[in-house]
């Protein structure tokens, strides 16, 4: 099945670019080029792709508002570009419905990969960006969600968020509870279902916002699990 794809980006190099390395995958198609955010969701409505790249900031519409406006008219997923160090609202994105993040100066091959993941249903967490984007933005959260949200998770489940919050993947999350890659999969898939949420990315939001990690707080062991590209996992 072919992956329909919407780029958007206000630099035409940029987009282009995306656009050539995407469209000459086999199972990967470019419907639709977009230099703003209103000309992306018009994109989307008029292509039904199922997956739109979205520059943050791009003029008449930036990417947070086109991200909002395409998941709520449909079934396409969103992936943001970012630069982070200058880009000042990718938390909100988050909220608007973003099934991921990549840096604009992503490498070809996670780009490919990350367009897959998200176009399978799976939310891509890179540990570089969206940690370090939660912690900052989470640090702005003037009224926290209460821990009470929390009660509803047994104890392991808990700990799978808590994991999960902190950057680990699937595989290192069974490691560090001693139990099978399946019964990580149930525990995360419980979480998310308790607490009504689309994703791991918005379970890492639920875990900093309900107070479960703290911004800076160290991984497992003291060891930074933060990579250079691109994770993800099943739910």
């Amino acid at each position: 099945m072919t992956i329909r794809v919407v780029v958007a980006d206000d630099q035409e190099l940029v987009r282009s670019g995306f656009a050539l390395i995407l469209d000459v995958q086999p199972d990967i198609e470019v419907v639709a080029e977009a230099g703003d955010g209103a000309a992306a969701v018009e994109a989307v409505r008029r292509h039904a792709p199922d997956v739109a790249l979205l520059d943050v900031r791009m003029p008449r519409m930036d990417g947070i508002e086109a991200c909002r406006a395409i998941s709520a008219a449909g079934d396409c997923r969103t992936v943001m570009l970012t630069t982070f160090d200058s880009d000042e609202y990718v938390y909100d994105a988050l909220h608007a419905g973003a099934s991921g993040f990549l840096l604009k100066d992503v490498r070809r091959d996670d780009l490919v990969h990350a367009v897959r993941v998200v176009a399978r249903g799976d939310a891509l967490l890179a540990p570089s960006v969206a940690r370090r984007l939660v912690e900052q933005y989470t640090r702005s959260t003037r009224h926290p969600r209460p821990a009470a949200r929390l009660d509803v998770l047994t104890g392991r489940e808990r700990q799978t968020l808590l994991l999960l919050a902190r950057g680990l993947s699937n595989a290192e999350i069974a490691a560090e509870l001693v139990v099978s890659d399946h019964t990580v999969k149930t525990h995360v898939g419980n979480v998310l279902a308790k607490l009504g949420l689309r994703d791991r990315i918005q379970a890492v939001i639920c875990a900093y916002e309900t107070g479960l990690v703290a911004a800076g707080d160290p991984p497992p062991g003291g060891a930074d699990r933060a990579g250079p590209s691109p994770s993800s996992a099943r739910n």
